[in-house]
């Protein structure tokens, strides 16, 4: 692997598997690859250092900790993040960070590598199928047959892992391929093509809005993994809607603003009419799906928003249901309200929601300062929270605590 791969200005490529690979992931603005070294895939390494500019190479002591970053790394950039693993036990270590981007629907693609094809099904060292092991976990899960397709297949793991709804692509390379050298046109990387969604879904949806008295609307991580940030806000603060943060939504809109109710979460889960929840499934932490009927109120109408057909909840009555690029969704949701013959008056619903968030800051201030012994969890938040900017990053472990 001493030879340098070479471009033309035809946009073909020669090198190694390990240099094809590179190339494709960094024109989907891949920087960095994690791992932990194994000779199955040292071309990899080979081509992150050797590429221009360098793919920044992390080498971790454990498969899942590579994978985890990887995963963590697409969550929060929203570019897939990477992950290279040897063969056999390289991969089945890579499993539980492959169900977590799964289940998180984080963008991530993990390359493994194989047992050579020459010697298949002879007992070659860590020679293991690993595709089926890992597909039901995975939008795209297969093996490279050879090093003129690892270019188009890596391009198509990528563009698997990144288009709604999200989540992991794994792919593997036999030895032998991933060593040998081929001369290929470089794929383009795909820009993003956004769904509309059905305008007589949006439209329900809008009118189901205008007729509640008590809305609340869940924003939940796939809003800010879409990209719809911006257009979630708009529809918060021109409708002045009512809404709780989940998830990865939390930061849509800024700690403390007049809309955000997630410290009445109780009071408006089990008091509203309607449950508008975006870019959130329907799971446990969303009372799988029901919502209202506190205190003798009648069960709430739920609306679910999704950036897919697939990911709209099949295991609830649904009053409506809208999939699709969730920015446009969004957008058509807010216009379809502004547009009707009348705009609600949701005064009353937001002033009891507000009062209920006033006595929960006061409840939590106490246990923030709270002098037990031993220290009681939220102190430790206490002391954190004047020390945190708003935009930082918290890790934690521990159900209850966190």
């Amino acid at each position: 692997m001493t030879d340098e791969s070479t471009s033309t200005e035809s946009g073909t490529r020669e090198g190694h598997g390990g240099d094809l690979a590179v190339a494709v992931a960094q024109a989907h603005n891949v920087s960095t690859m994690f791992t932990l070294s194994g000779a199955h895939v040292f071309p990899m390494y080979d081509g992150a250092v050797k590429a221009d500019p360098a793919m920044r190479l992390i080498d971790v002591r454990h498969e899942p900790t590579a994978v985890f970053a990887a995963e963590a790394t697409g969550k929060l950039t929203r570019t897939p993040g990477l992950a290279v693993v040897t063969a056999g036990p390289g991969v089945t270590n890579a499993v539980s960070g492959l169900a977590q981007a799964s289940l998180a629907g984080s963008p991530l693609v993990v390359v493994g590598g194989r047992a050579p094809t020459h010697t298949w099904g002879r007992g070659g060292l860590q020679e293991l199928d690993h595709p089926p092991l890992v597909a039901q976990l995975c939008r795209l899960a297969e093996t490279v047959p050879s090093v003129a397709d690892v270019a188009g297949r890596v391009n198509a793991a990528f563009t698997a892992a990144g288009s709604p709804h999200r989540g992991p692509a794994f792919l593997d390379v036999s030895m032998d391929q991933l060593y040998s050298r081929a001369e290929v046109t470089l794929p383009s990387a795909p820009g993003r093509s956004p769904i509309a969604s059905d305008p007589d879904a949006v439209s329900t949806a809008g009118r189901l809005l205008v007729q509640a008295e008590r809305p609340v609307l869940v924003l939940g991580t796939d809003v800010w993994a879409d990209g719809a940030e911006d257009a979630a806000r708009r529809l918060v603060e021109q409708l002045e809607l009512p809404m709780v943060a989940n998830g990865m939504g939390r930061g849509t809109v800024p700690r403390g603003h007049p809309q955000l109710v997630t410290k009445a979460r109780s009071v408006a889960f089990g008091e509203c009419d309607l449950a508008l929840v975006v870019g959130a499934p329907l799971d446990f932490r969303l009372g799988f799906g029901s919502f209202g009927a506190k205190d003798g109120a009648p069960p709430a109408a739920v609306v679910h928003v999704a950036d897919s057909p697939g990911q709209i909840a099949g295991h609830v009555e649904l009053a409506c249901s809208v999939s699709g690029d969730l920015t446009l969704a969004l957008d058509g949701l807010r216009a379809a309200v502004e547009n009707a013959p009348r705009r609600p008056n949701w005064t009353e619903w937001k002033d009891t929601l507000r009062r209920e968030v006033v006595a929960a800051t006061k409840r939590d201030a106490d246990l923030l300062a709270a002098n037990a012994d031993p220290v009681h969890p939220a102190r430790i938040y206490g002391e954190l929270l004047p020390r945190l900017a708003d935009d930082a990053v918290v890790i934690g472990d521990g159900g209850d605590f966190v």
